[in-house]
């Protein structure tokens, strides 16, 4: 598995990849790449991810920037219609425990030029 990014640093544990555990109840394991709907969509349904939040260390996220997505979200985004593209070398297989390999694949990013930013 790939990192998903170092800038901004994402992952359950901080770590640049999209793994998970146990504790993860969230499945923060779908590598996605933020778009601004999609952004949108996420603060409309309760997770701001946008708003830079400094007492968390969290600096907002911005189109472009990839991220550790919950699965469920992923999943939710997809059947509103404005899932963003995935990085799926980034995202982790616990991930098709929830969301089906057909509907990750749908918004593969890899054949997208610039969509990455890994580091």
């Amino acid at each position: 598995m790939s990192l998903c990014s170092t800038r901004p640093v994402t992952g359950f544990f901080r770590d640049g990849a999209c793994n998970t555990c146990d504790a993860d109840r969230g499945s923060h394991t779908v590598c996605a790449v933020m778009t601004a709907e999609f952004l949108a969509f996420s603060k409309y349904v309760g997770n701001d991810l946008s708003t830079p939040r400094p007492e968390f260390g969290f600096a907002g996220l911005s189109p472009g920037d990839q991220w550790c997505l919950c699965a469920g979200r992923f999943l939710q985004a997809h059947d509103e219609g404005c899932a963003p593209r995935v990085n799926l070398s980034a995202t982790h297989r616990r991930a098709l425990s929830i969301v089906p390999l057909d509907v990750l694949e749908l918004y593969d990013a890899s054949e997208d030029s610039g969509a990455g930013n890994d580091n």
